[in-house]
């Protein structure tokens, strides 16, 4: 794939039902993805666990949206033990940066006594949102970020929450696989539909979203 992709050309692939990758952090290069299978977290079946509806009633994170997306980005790209290399290549930040300045692309994030310890970044077309990764360096810091994507999502009038693949840290809060004609026709109904992409939700408003 060309390095010289821009960001509208990732809208129009997005908008097909394929996605961009790297094989790895340091390969310049980007390929298309368009899985058999898609991974979706459907809204109204998101299961939010007891012990985290606790950690949101404490109040332990503070939950922000696009104040540190590039932060979010770099951390999302970084290897770590348990996770030594990433797909988030210097090509993917900068195109997903450029989407961001666009006000297309959005960071949730998790604060910690003025940290960064968590988040998620992804892409928002019509009323389907694509997670494309995530990212924790504190307990449930990216659990609760997801929850209140979730919730901003409901609350926006979003109806498609894209997750690309299923892994079993998404299985828990009810991300399921389907046909790629499935996934096509949704998505097809999401773009045709406008949704509100608003950061500002209390811990009291996120329980009730996913009640």
């Amino acid at each position: 794939m060309s390095s010289t992709l821009t960001a509208d050309q990732i809208l129009r692939a997005y908008a097909l039902g394929v996605f961009p990758m790297a094989r790895q952090h340091d390969d310049p290069k980007l390929y298309w993805v368009d899985p058999e299978k898609r991974g979706i977290l459907p809204l109204a079946d998101f299961h939010l666990p007891r012990s985290l509806k606790k950690v949101f009633k404490r109040e332990i994170f503070d939950l922000r949206v696009d104040t540190a997306f590039e932060q979010v980005l770099e951390l999302c790209a970084e290897s770590t033990a348990r996770r030594p290399e990433t797909w988030i290549n210097a090509e993917i930040v900068r195109l997903f940066t450029d989407l961001h300045h666009a006000g297309l692309a959005h960071s949730v994030e998790s604060w910690q006594d003025g940290q960064l310890v968590g988040g998620l970044y992804g892409l928002s077309l019509g009323s389907a949102f694509f997670g494309e990764s995530m990212f924790s360096r504190a307990t449930d810091a990216s659990k609760v970020a997801l929850a209140y994507l979730v919730a901003l999502m409901k609350k926006g009038g979003y109806t498609l929450l894209d997750t690309q693949f299923v892994t079993d840290h998404l299985a828990q809060f009810g991300a399921i696989e389907i046909p790629r004609r499935d996934y096509l026709r949704l998505l097809a109904q999401a773009l045709d539909r406008p949704a509100s992409f608003n950061g500002d939700l209390s811990a009291e408003q996120v329980i009730n979203q996913l009640a």
